[in-house]
């Protein structure tokens, strides 16, 4: 069934088992100094031992003087690396794959994560930040550049790596040069393209020159810029065969700047493998392999892309994260099994951004894969566990508890598993969010642990079923805002509700509450062609959601016509309208108004149990009111202390 992904392929002399690789992601695991850690090291072994067949590493800085794109990046920029990373390699060989390590330069985008001066092609300054003005380098210090690639090559080889990528795209230092948006020299390494590929092509060499002709020599690329004034792909279709002719052995096809920045890590707002027509367009000037990137979160769209030809090997990054067994899942047809990226960037980018260890919201040991306290071990004492509470971090702690050998039972009062959760994959572009409840429902189901739902909990019934432990996954309550005349009158309805499908509305809706709940229960409305107001308190709205889908989500919002009154206070609710005040001053004329203005944990049922003498392990938002990632956590951790 997916023999096109699970043939061999071969790159300069070195052989891949398969077409599934991982691409460099950044995710803050290293010391600030730039030396291997165990984190760094068991993150990526998991993925080696999940059957991916060549793992490239995080960007790794060439040099620590403006040159680290992120704190906790690794770095080959003196000898003392070496060793660590020479056990980490050992690590990856050990279950066959091949390690690449990204060399790096951020060029004037340093500026967005570090206040050294940023060095450039030329004194322009990153969209991001435009009050910090770029050193425009020197000649002597391109060459200073150049050779400090090579010197980072070289003490890869020393450490095992099997060869190096060159991080050509996403606007860093090599496509800066290489761009006419970012390069505006006049000397040879500016002007023509002949002139603005001289500092990729001067790399290149310098590597292979330290390296030798058996070490690989990748280059990642951004296929088209995005952006007025920059790359196109028919530019990169020139300049590929120069590259390949310098010594390239394979193309990784990316697209964006930070300008275009939504492009490069894509959200759920985005198609699946959307990319892969730009590798189609460089694989039809390269004879060396072209991988795809771009939100392939399916072994079966991995396998399409390379049997149609668009690529010849398929980098699953996020996947990776959120299950590194992706492939040995999928080579065994056990598709079900496998944990599927949602796409929402909370764990792995945001937290990078904030120069925080990247996680994943979904896969709960990410960053934490040797960790003691988050191991899988039998319990010599197996206990009855009853979860009360069957999203994501009941249906967690159900499946940790049960995996280490306890009894378990799981309660909801809903008739659907998955909690707010369930709800959140509800508007558009949100749906793959279900994928994660499904998936827990299915664990459960192989452990033999029943989900009783549509069944509310009471202490009788708890006293009933006699648990040793309860864990408590009992959620949130929707706020009401009561302090606001006409909030229980008939066209008032909760958000939840409308999400749920327990409440229709009308054709002209009122939405009380812009946080990012509520702005995707405004688009969910209007996307049945219903004219949809937000009023929201504060001067923007989805404040709490993370840059790239909150971007998807206000285009949609756009797309579907949703007014936005920001800056804006509900004075008073009547039988068919709002009277509103602040920014907007009016009184909007509705069929239905809808709350959503947030939530408060609800944990009446878990204080009477305690009370009760019971053993009570209080879980997710019914501790405190956030996103999934730190629930699922919760479950996962509750579960290993039982």
């Amino acid at each position: 069934m997916l023999d096109s992904l699970f043939s061999p392929i071969t790159i300069n002399k070195r052989q891949l088992k398969n077409r599934c690789i991982v691409p460099a992601m950044v995710m803050n695991l290293c010391e600030e100094d730039g030396s291997c850690t165990e984190r760094f090291a068991a993150y990526h072994e998991a993925k080696a031992k999940g059957g991916f067949a060549m793992i490239i590493t995080e960007d790794f800085a060439i040099t620590n003087v403006a040159g680290k794109g992120h704190q906790y990046i690794g770095g080959l920029w003196k000898d003392e690396h070496i060793p660590g990373f020479k056990e980490y390699t050992d690590r990856l060989h050990k279950w066959g794959a091949l390690s690449i390590v990204q060399l790096h330069h951020p060029g004037r985008q340093i500026g967005v994560i570090d206040k050294d001066t940023p060095w450039a092609p030329s004194a322009i300054p990153c969209p991001f930040s435009p009050d910090m003005m770029p050193h425009e380098m020197t000649v002597a210090e391109i060459k200073l550049v150049v050779k400090q690639f090579g010197q980072a090559a070289a003490r890869a080889k020393a450490a095992g790596f099997d060869g190096c990528e060159l991080h050509g795209a996403h606007g860093y230092l090599i496509e800066e040069f290489m761009s006419p948006y970012s390069n505006k020299r006049t000397d040879e390494y500016g002007g023509d393209l002949c002139n603005r590929m001289r500092f990729a092509l001067e790399i290149i060499h310098e590597v292979r020159e330290q390296t030798g002709p058996d070490f690989i020599i990748g280059y990642k690329l951004s296929s088209d810029e995005w952006v007025s004034g920059g790359l196109t792909i028919e530019d990169t279709k020139a300049y590929v065969p120069f590259l390949e002719e310098a010594g390239v052995d394979y193309f990784g096809v990316s697209v964006g700047v930070y300008r275009s920045g939504d492009q490069i890590i894509p959200s759920m707002y985005t198609d699946h493998g959307w990319i892969a027509n730009n590798a189609k367009e460089v694989k039809s000037v390269a004879s060396v392999p072209v991988y795809a990137i771009g939100r392939i979160n399916d072994t079966r769209v991995a396998n399409a892309i390379i049997k149609s030809g668009k690529a010849d090997m398929v980098a699953m990054g996020r996947q990776s994260i959120a299950d590194p067994e992706t492939p040995n899942k999928a080579k065994a047809g056990c598709f079900t099994d496998i944990r599927t990226c949602v796409g929402c960037l909370h764990g792995c980018d945001a937290n990078v951004n904030l120069e925080k260890s990247g996680t994943c919201e979904l896969n709960p040991i990410i960053g934490h894969e040797s960790e003691a306290e988050y191991q899988t071990v039998m319990t010599d004492s197996p206990k009855n566990v009853l979860v009360i509470g069957a999203g994501p971090a009941g249906l967690e702690a159900a499946i940790g508890a049960a995996k280490r050998g306890h009894h378990v039972t799981v309660y909801d009062k809903d008739r659907w598993a998955g909690g707010k959760y369930r709800l959140a994959s509800v508007p558009p572009c949100k749906g793959e969010l279900g994928a994660f409840i499904v998936w827990q429902m299915h664990e459960l189901k192989k452990l033999n642990v029943p989900v009783i739902l549509n069944t509310p909990v009471t202490k009788e019934l708890v006293d009933s079923v006699k648990p040793d432990v309860v864990i408590a996954a009992t959620g949130t309550t929707p706020v009401v805002p009561k302090k606001i005349p006409g909030y229980d009158k008939d066209i008032v309805v909760l958000g939840t509700d409308v999400l749920s499908g327990k409440a229709n509305t009308g054709h002209n809706v009122v939405v009380i509450g812009g946080g990012h709940a509520g702005a995707e229960t405004a688009n969910h409305i209007a996307s049945y062609m219903k004219n949809v107001t937000i009023v929201e308190l504060q001067e923007d709205i989805a404040m709490d959601e993370v840059d790239t889908p909150r971007n998807g989500l206000l285009a949609d919002l756009k797309k579907n016509g949703v007014r936005i009154c920001t800056s804006t206070a509900v004075q008073e609710i009547k039988d068919h309208s709002v009277v509103v005040s602040g920014k907007v001053n009016e009184e909007i004329e509705c069929d239905t108004v809808v709350i959503s203005i947030g939530h408060t944990p609800n944990t009446a049922l878990a204080d009477e149990l305690k009370n009760a003498g019971y053993d009570v392990r209080i879980i997710g938002d019914a501790v405190s009111v956030g996103l999934v990632g730190p629930a699922v956590r919760a479950g996962y951790l509750t579960a290993r202390q039982i």
